[in-house]
């Protein structure tokens, strides 16, 4: 990965968004952004806040949280730590 986050910021690479639903099968322009992602990459954090999530944590973030960016074909989101709204376990 070329992508390194600073600060205490986030490289996350989104869930892909369900194709259909209950045999329905769901237009692009319908399908809501994910909510859930994996961590990818994290900056080393500030004086002010330790760095918590590490690469291969899967987390929920809010909806409008985030700045896309697209790496090699890739879609990513990079955030602030603070934004991450939970860690699954």
């Amino acid at each position: 990965m070329n992508i390194q986050p600073l600060a205490d910021r986030v490289l996350i690479k989104p869930a892909p968004a369900e194709e259909k639903i209950g045999g329905i099968i769901i237009p692009d322009t319908a399908k809501e952004k994910p909510l859930q992602g994996t961590v990818v990459a994290t900056g080393n954090g500030t004086k002010d806040e330790e760095m918590i999530l590490k690469a291969g944590d899967n987390v929920l973030y809010g909806k409008y949280s985030g700045q896309e960016v697209e790496f090699e074909g890739e879609k990513y989101l990079v955030m602030r730590q603070s934004d991450v709204i939970a860690k699954l376990g």
